[in-house]
């Protein structure tokens, strides 16, 4: 199969599309023609060697996390997934894999697409969405009539956090380019703030609850904007000053997302319904894949960058069985 390997930490340039091997499922996983990816921060920074001390890779190593496609087979404990079945789901960051033709996912991990959501309307779905509802919901606790702060709103996870806050009843406040005040506020946000224009921080106060997707010298400002005891959740896992929440009153931590297949399967209904969204950026053929970590790098994508994986546009590549495995 095709697959992007990284053979060294480093730039973009060390990414390859090269010749692998096909990946053989356990009896609890199931096999997935991939057809889209996306671009997660995470995915570029383990490419850049930010993490090398805490979590070592094996080389040559398959990025990407996020899987949309197709059912090929499923291990005999797979139940519930059949073959032809559109899916959407995601492996840990740190494990990769998803940039391949074929991958190997536990079921757990797993959600079958509703008919009127497509693999390339979920690609950007699994780890943004999950994310951005553990952040709010599991840590930050958010309820109905609460005020909420979401900086990089524009982003994959910001432009689903504005979402799923409106539709929980919160009041949403989000920071953004004025470029992306328009998009933002048609997400949902009641007040949009150009963080370039204005200090976020100037006259706002007692939100419940702060949703850091930027980190550092935003990190810092944002604690002064909480109401006491409440929360700031962060997205950037660079250690904060010692005791800044404390001193501020306040309460912080990291947001870190597992595979959910149940909560995957709730969003994609959601997303059926017409309530919530993936803002697409750009869309890159796998042999973009340089050019996708890129962008992502830049840090103002509006929205989700998407990587085509299958040769074929529309994702529906005949399909092959894996040996030792139940036709799904």
């Amino acid at each position: 199969m095709r697959a992007i390997r990284y053979h060294a930490h480093g730039g973009p340039d060390r990414l390859r599309l090269e010749e692998a091997p096909a990946p053989c499922p356990g009896a609890d996983e199931v096999l997935v023609r991939q057809a889209f990816s996306s671009v997660n921060p995470a995915d570029w920074k383990f490419r850049a060697g930010w993490f090398r001390e805490w979590v070592p890779q094996a080389f040559p190593f398959t990025p990407g996390a996020d899987i949309a496609g197709t059912v090929v087979a499923a291990g005999p404990l797979a139940a519930g997934f059949t073959s032809g079945m559109h899916v959407a789901g995601m492996v840990p960051v740190q494990q990769g894999g998803a940039w391949a033709e074929l991958v190997a996912v536990k079921a757990h991990a797993l959600a079958p697409l509703p008919d009127a959501i497509s693999p390339m309307d979920a690609a950007g779905l699994p780890l943004a969405g999950l994310t951005a509802w553990t952040a709010l919901f599991d840590l930050g606790a958010l309820q109905a009539g609460q005020a909420v702060l979401i900086h990089a709103a524009a982003g994959g996870v910001g432009s689903l956090a504005v979402q799923l806050a409106k539709i929980a009843g919160a009041q949403v406040i989000a920071t953004c380019s004025a470029t992306n005040r328009d998009r933002v506020a048609g997400l949902g946000a009641d007040r949009v703030i150009d963080y370039r224009a204005s200090d976020f921080a100037d006259g706002l106060r007692d939100v419940d609850l702060v949703l850091d997707g930027v980190g550092g010298a935003v990190r810092h400002r944002s604690f002064p904007v909480l109401r006491p005891g409440g929360m700031l959740v962060t997205l950037d896992p660079t250690p904060p000053e010692p005791d800044a929440a404390t001193r501020h009153g306040v309460r912080m931590t990291t947001a870190a997302v597992a595979p959910d297949g149940a909560r995957l399967a709730h969003l994609a209904h959601l997303m059926a319904a017409g309530r919530l969204r993936v803002p697409v950026d750009r869309v890159f053929a796998l042999e973009e894949a340089a050019a996708a970590h890129m962008l992502s790098e830049t840090g103002h994508a509006r929205g989700k960058i998407l990587v085509r994986m299958d040769r074929d546009k529309d994702g529906r590549e005949g399909e092959r069985r894996g040996a030792g495995l139940r036709p799904a």
